[in-house]
């Protein structure tokens, strides 16, 4: 029998009104760096790939045009960023309200343990940023599971 797939997630395409406007936001307010812009942004997540696409492609991509996709009706979602501390959550919505980012939930302790806040990107698209002191970081940012049980 065949073993299925890795489990994991390679890209994250979002749909944005301006590339270029987009791109700025991430780059110069976020602090990320892309490592390709032509045609769409693509930013190295420490293992995953964050893209920005212009929302017509990747409706018409998706095959989600015209009446089958209704203003606000598309399929939204909400991107978590894990941190190495309750601190660096903190640092990163200072910089965000430094930049009049719109905050939708304040950085606050979690019922299950972790810090966690919301902030919406130009386009409305949510963004979590959490500390999850149940989970560790690979030195490059990848999330490590705790595995339960023995092995």
């Amino acid at each position: 029998m065949r073993a299925l797939p890795d489990q994991r997630m390679s890209i994250l395409t979002i749909g944005v009104a301006d590339v270029d406007a987009a791109r700025q936001f991430y780059q110069d307010v976020v602090g990320f760096k892309p490592f390709m812009t032509e045609g769409m942004t693509l930013f190295d997540m420490g293992g995953i790939v964050l893209g920005l696409w212009e929302r017509d492609k990747l409706h018409q991509d998706m095959g989600l045009m015209g009446n089958t996709c209704p203003k606000g009706a598309c399929p939204n979602f909400a991107i978590a960023y894990n941190t190495r501390s309750r601190a660096e959550v903190d640092e990163i919505f200072e910089r965000l309200k430094n930049h009049g980012v719109e905050i939708t939930v304040e950085p606050h302790a979690a019922s299950w343990g972790g810090y966690s806040g919301y902030f919406l990107d130009p386009d409305g698209h949510a963004w979590e940023v959490v500390h999850n002191p149940h989970w560790a970081l690979t030195e490059t940012g990848q999330v490590q599971i705790p595995q339960k049980g023995g092995a």
